[in-house]
């Protein structure tokens, strides 16, 4: 009979793989026993970190091989995208769409649920990675791993907060059946863990938390009004507008 303490360990370790499946397309193998997604949420800054410490190192290197800063950034957020497979950036662009060209809540969700991207995604999208990358182009290469990293996770974290704070706007999402299992001390485990990551991998820590916090809050809110609650999409972009204030704040304090 397996240890406590190994059971234990193996539960978290689950839960790991799980919010690495769910944020990264990153191989990280099987999920041994059944694990729901509500119990992943204290690992996403996890995820997070290693997605912004890996594209943080692709700017590093890319700087140090004698690139130019802002191609340079351009290929970190290349590497960034490929690793989430741009998930975060769909659902900024299908925000986009449907809150911008629905006249009803019932309408910008049809809209957002369209595979399809309008003028108002594209728009957003380059918006958006412009100015992320030239954000990112005004770090200094020795300190982007960790500055990414940092703001990854804590990007990341924020997430299940918005999803206890908000009702599901659809009701046969997969964010109703995880907001009604999440537990508050998990999402509280999730904070407090990025808050240790940024903590140690940020120079201006507290800024940076809370114009990130204000940037999710603004997102959650908007969503609120627009479509009643949150959804995959309404997440993937404030993952995205926190990330890109995060980065705005780091560039001017270097």
């Amino acid at each position: 009979m397996m240890a406590p303490a190994r059971l234990w360990l193996r539960a978290r370790f689950d839960e790991i793989r799980l919010a690495m499946m769910l944020l990264t397309r990153l191989p990280v193998g099987r999920i041994e026993r059944r694990t729901e997604l509500a119990d992943a949420v204290w690992a996403y800054p996890l995820a997070g970190a290693l997605v912004g410490g890996l594209a943080g190192a692709v700017f590093a290197l890319a700087s140090h091989a004698g690139l130019r800063a802002l191609p340079a950034s351009l290929l970190t957020l290349a590497a960034a995208a490929l690793l989430t497979g741009a998930m975060h950036e769909d659902g900024l662009a299908d925000i986009a769409d449907g809150f911008g060209g629905g006249a009803t809540p019932a309408r910008k969700l049809e809209i957002m649920r369209d595979s399809r991207i309008g003028s108002y995604g594209v728009v957003a999208l380059i918006l958006v990675l412009g100015l992320r990358a030239s954000f990112i182009a005004g770090l200094p290469a020795t300190g982007a791993p960790a500055a990414l990293a940092g703001v990854g996770a804590m990007s990341r974290a924020m997430l299940p907060v918005l999803m206890l704070a908000l009702p599901p706007a659809r009701t046969d999402g997969l964010g109703q059946s995880a907001r009604h299992r999440m537990s508050r001390t998990r999402v509280l485990a999730g904070l407090g863990l990025a808050a240790l990551i940024g903590g140690a991998t940020l120079p201006a820590f507290v800024p940076v938390l809370l114009g990130m916090a204000a940037a999710a809050a603004a997102m959650g809110w908007l969503a609120q009004r627009q479509i009643g609650g949150f959804t995959g999409d309404v997440l993937g972009a404030a993952q995205i507008i926190a990330e890109t204030t995060a980065l705005g704040l780091l560039s001017s304090w270097f």
